[in-house]
């Protein structure tokens, strides 16, 4: 009997050995090494009124979370563009002083391997290369788009502030939402907010939004710009856009992301209330320019609603005209939506690109760099003054 016994008890420990670890192999993420320069305190750049800054988005590859390895060679293509464009602008008088990311580094942000092996490394060749503060906004890849509390949004959410740590405002900086994701910063007479869209609805970031714009020296700050993955309006396959009914032609209501929706219902008016002059979304693998027109106490004014989703990304094409009427409807009657730059119906015509914003004064300039095909969204020209 107890020979019976020990063979079993044999048996059932080369079982439980045979089977896979109940727990999976976890890896850490590294972080990005950040430039030896890092971007001066604010107070020492009060003077600064003429300089310039990158943006773009869209890293990941084009491939399915089960796959092992990542391949970013077209991110690595935009970044060896904007390194050379870089290094023509440092001896003008406007040089590049940093790069603003919209999300979606990798294609499955808690893994861990597609930030070390992948993103890290080609963002490395901006901060060290270059040595250029890299500033990053989280998208639906990187931490997925559940709420707050989720496991899966949690360890994205952990592998994304590990690999900034070193790039954004450090926990407990008066610029950072302690557990967020979300910061700010100022530079010269510009001041720039980075929010999570993916959690657009969350009141302690709405708040916490809302405070900094309420308590921001707009005597100094003659710019506000905001950084997030979810635009406001779009055209690509994230617009909500219906294909058309084949018999009559008609289209259904738009289908509208609830993040997207949140960021319409929530953050527009209050960037709306505080004068924010301009947003940098992605989410759309692709670049269009929208300018919301609105008057407050007798003055008109201007939002211009940039989507540049072209930093490596597989690339989308135009899908349709967003309806804006519920919008408008609720934003009031002096509220106006204008489409300046729509992307294109072919692949061939929405070149991976990223965006060079100047600051003159009181003055901006946008011009959209593509690389491979040309990309000339307004009227055959790539760059454009934004007249306030």
């Amino acid at each position: 009997m107890r020979r019976s016994c020990l063979v079993l008890a044999a048996a059932a420990t080369a079982s439980i050995a045979a089977q896979p670890p109940l727990v999976p192999e976890i890896h850490a993420v590294r972080p990005i090494a950040p430039p030896s320069a890092t971007l001066p305190p604010e107070s020492s750049t009060a003077d600064v009124t003429r300089f310039a800054f990158i943006v773009y988005g869209d890293h990941r590859c084009d491939c399915s979370a089960d796959a092992p390895n990542e391949n970013q060679a077209a991110h690595a293509q935009v970044v060896e563009a904007l390194l050379a464009r870089v290094k023509s602008r440092a001896s003008t008088g406007r040089p590049i002083r940093f790069v603003l990311s919209s999300g979606d580094a990798t294609f499955r942000g808690q893994n861990a391997e597609r930030w070390n092996d992948v993103f890290t490394p080609i963002v490395e060749r901006i901060t060290q290369g270059a040595n250029l503060p890299y500033f990053f906004a989280p998208g639906n890849h990187d931490v997925t788009g559940m709420p707050p509390g989720d496991p899966g949004r949690a360890l994205g959410l952990h592998n994304m502030l590990t690999a900034f740590a070193h790039l954004i405002p450090p926990e407990g900086s008066p610029r950072r939402l302690n557990g967020y994701p979300t910061f700010a910063f100022g530079f010269g007479n510009a001041f720039f907010i980075a929010l999570d869209s993916n959690i657009a609805s969350d009141t302690i970031q709405l708040a916490w939004v809302a405070n900094q714009l309420d308590h921001l020296d707009r005597r100094r700050y003659r710019h506000v710009f905001a950084l997030f993955h979810h635009p406001f309006f779009s055209s690509g396959p994230h617009s909500g856009v219906q294909a058309p009914d084949p018999v009559t032609g008609q289209h259904g209501p738009d289908r509208v992301e609830p993040a997207t929706l949140a960021m319409r219902t929530l953050y527009a008016p209050l960037f709306r209330r505080y004068h924010v002059q301009m947003t940098f979304a992605g989410h759309e693998h692709l670049f269009e320019h929208f300018v919301e027109h609105y008057s407050d106490g007798g003055r008109m004014y201007r939002r211009d609603d940039l989507v540049s989703g072209g930093g490596g990304a597989p690339i989308y094409v135009y899908a349709g005209e967003p309806d804006t009427t519920a919008y408008l409807a609720g934003a009031g009657a002096d509220v106006r939506v204008e489409h300046l730059a729509r992307p294109g119906s072919r692949t061939a015509d929405n070149p991976h690109h990223f965006l060079v914003v100047d600051v003159d004064g009181d003055r901006l300039a946008l011009e959209v760099v593509s690389v491979g095909a040309p990309l000339a969204p307004y009227g055959g020209r790539s760059r454009i003054s934004l007249d306030r």
